[in-house]
């Protein structure tokens, strides 16, 4: 496949990450409204990720099936593709729009300490290929 075409192919799947950021702000703001109040921040983070994890994979199944990658190598490219926007986003986002320090933003990394965030990067890097095997 032509590089032109290809990146062509991919824009559709870039700004498809894009309402992926509507629904984790959705589930936060669930969150910090309803159960965040109920119990503790690390319980809550945890259910929040686990909630997270069920509507990125709904809407991921959802994208998979309408815009079916064309080969395992080009799902797995989006699932990358995915990963470097969240990352990216959460930390530039994160750090210059909303002021969180570094060590907060890093924070959520600590698996030791409870916190699961990475299931979630794992997930939306994985994701575009499990669905696109399934939907074969």
């Amino acid at each position: 496949m032509d590089r032109e075409l290809f990146c062509l192919l991919m824009l559709k799947y870039v700004l498809a990450w894009i309402p992926m950021v509507l629904i984790a702000i959705a589930n936060g703001a669930l969150r910090e409204a309803t159960y965040g109040k109920l119990m503790s921040e690390l319980q809550a983070h945890q259910i929040s990720t686990l909630s997270g994890l069920l509507l990125f994979s709904a809407y991921i199944w959802i994208v998979i099936r309408t815009w079916r990658p064309d080969t395992s190598k080009q799902a797995i490219t989006v699932g990358l593709i995915w990963l470097v926007l969240t990352v990216a986003f959460e930390f530039l986002f994160g750090h210059y729009v909303v002021g969180h320090p570094w060590s907060k933003l890093l924070y959520d990394y600590n698996v030791f300490s409870g916190r699961v965030w990475v299931v979630v990067l794992i997930w939306v890097t994985v994701a575009p290929y499990v669905f696109y095997r399934l939907q074969k």
